[in-house]
């Protein structure tokens, strides 16, 4: 995007409005055994303005970015605010706004690599795995990084420039077993363009290397006993748990619709082990998988402390919500494209590592599960979820035994989190796309925790 000096416009920004212009560069490479199954670049861009007068929000877009579109965008949304304003006669106090401003541009300083290149990455990767993986019966391999290029200008003075880039590769490998196909899949990478992320494949044998050994023990897997068990979920399944079953009841939109962490503030939610928190962009020293160091209403961002020592602290909000519950916002209001309004998003979302070591915790299961990778799940705004596991195993008398096949957990979120025992005292991130209305990237880790959780079964 031809960056422009958005700062010119300043005079044209009446009451309290925001200025957004965006373009997300996309690129994705597809392979399936072995042939080439999808190569294609996009660009999306556009800008956007959104005013507010005494509870109503205005709103309008524009592919177009130039000086025109600019001037027509801002002065449609001041309309729109308005008209609605003489309808709602919300009667709303104007904000108490304070400027941010700063750039944060993570465009890789190495030379670009072409898309033949990328081919040639996703192909060396195939080959690997074509004739090292002797028995499997199909492979599919998924390249894709989006660049988010952002700048923003708002009537109380906050200016941002951010370049955000996102590289993700994804692997799915399948074998044949005497009950059907088996599938198991791993994703890789993280913040960074494709030259910082995947700088050569052979950094990432060894997990592919893993990954297929799991394979192979889940194609001759067994089904858990259902029912209440003692389960270790790894970081992967705490994470997306956190993040779903927890985070979501925790934004102050939902809390305001009813969730059920409406009426639960300064009580306990979980065990006194659990401090869960919405990192904004640095955690324990290391940038977090998606950075957000002022949100999309020009708020600096800070990290929300949702849940400490087991009790509930605080919700997500953006500068409305913030206004109406009488709290300082902390950046959390994120629009996916130009054309999308801010909602109240997670950005990274984790519990915090405890003290216990890994292996001390599955040696303390006799009869239990370790489950280590989620798919697709959900939950509510009662905090009750489901989600499936793709990979796990048995615990017998402390220590691994079989793997299993597809199962699902479920339960409300805020009962089992009581049910805490035990928190690791590692960590790990992963990034992942939160569907609330627009899909957006959100960071989700933490430590693995022991727990009793409600596992299908056969």
């Amino acid at each position: 995007m031809k960056r422009l000096d958005i700062g010119r416009f300043s005079n044209l920004l009446t009451g309290y409005t925001e200025l957004r212009l965006q373009e997300t560069r996309s690129n994705g490479i597809s392979m399936v055994d072995g042939t080439l199954m999808g190569n294609a670049k996009s660009v999306s861009s556009g800008v956007s303005a959104r005013s507010y007068k005494h509870g109503s929000w205005g709103f309008a877009s524009s592919p177009e970015i130039d000086h025109e579109a600019i001037k027509h965008v801002i002065k449609a949304s001041s309309e729109n605010a308005l008209l609605l304003d003489r309808y709602e006669k919300k009667g709303e106090p104007d904000f108490q706004t304070v400027a941010a401003a700063g750039e944060w541009d993570f465009t890789t300083n190495r030379s670009l690599v072409s898309q033949k290149d990328r081919v040639g990455f996703v192909k060396d990767i195939d080959d690997y795995i074509s004739k090292k993986f002797t028995k499997l019966s199909s492979r599919t391999i998924s390249l894709g990084s989006t660049d988010i290029e952002k700048q923003l200008l708002t009537s109380a003075g906050s200016k941002v420039f951010s370049m955000t880039p996102r590289s993700m590769m994804y692997v799915i490998q399948t074998v044949d077993s005497d009950s059907g196909p088996v599938e198991l899949y791993t994703v890789l990478g993280g913040l960074g363009q494709f030259e910082d992320v995947f700088i050569k494949p052979s950094s990432y044998f060894e997990k592919l290397d893993e990954i297929y050994e799991h394979l192979l023990n889940k194609a001759e897997g067994v089904f858990p006993k259902a029912g209440i068990r003692q389960c270790v979920l790894d970081a992967d399944i705490a994470g997306i748990l956190a993040h779903e079953a927890i985070g979501h009841t925790t934004e102050a939109d939902l809390v305001r619709g009813g969730s059920i962490a409406a009426d639960r503030m300064g009580q306990m939610v979980a065990s006194p082990l659990i401090t869960l928190t919405d990192f904004a962009h640095t955690c324990m020293g290391e940038t977090c998988p998606v950075p957000v160091h002022i949100d999309d209403e020009g708020t600096l961002a800070e990290d929300v402390t949702i849940i400490e020592d087991g009790v509930l602290k605080s919700y997500m909000h953006n500068r409305e919500s913030a206004l109406e519950f009488g709290v300082k916002p902390a950046g959390n209001a994120r629009g996916n494209k130009f054309s999308d309004e801010p909602l109240i998003r997670m950005r990274n979302t984790a519990i915090l590592p405890g003290t216990s070591k890994l292996q001390d915790m599955i040696q303390s299961v006799e009869d239990g599960y370790y489950l280590l990778q989620s798919s697709n799940g959900q939950a509510d705004s009662t905090s009750e979820f489901m989600f499936g596991v793709v990979l796990g195993y048995e615990i017998k008398n402390g220590k691994i035994g079989r793997a299993l096949k597809d199962v699902t957990i479920s339960g409300i979120a805020f009962d089992m989190m009581k049910t805490v025992t035990a928190v690791s005292d590692n960590m790990s991130w992963k990034v992942g796309m939160c569907g609330k209305k627009q899909p957006i990237s959100v960071g989700m880790g933490g430590p693995a925790i022991q727990c009793s959780i409600n596992i299908g079964g056969k």
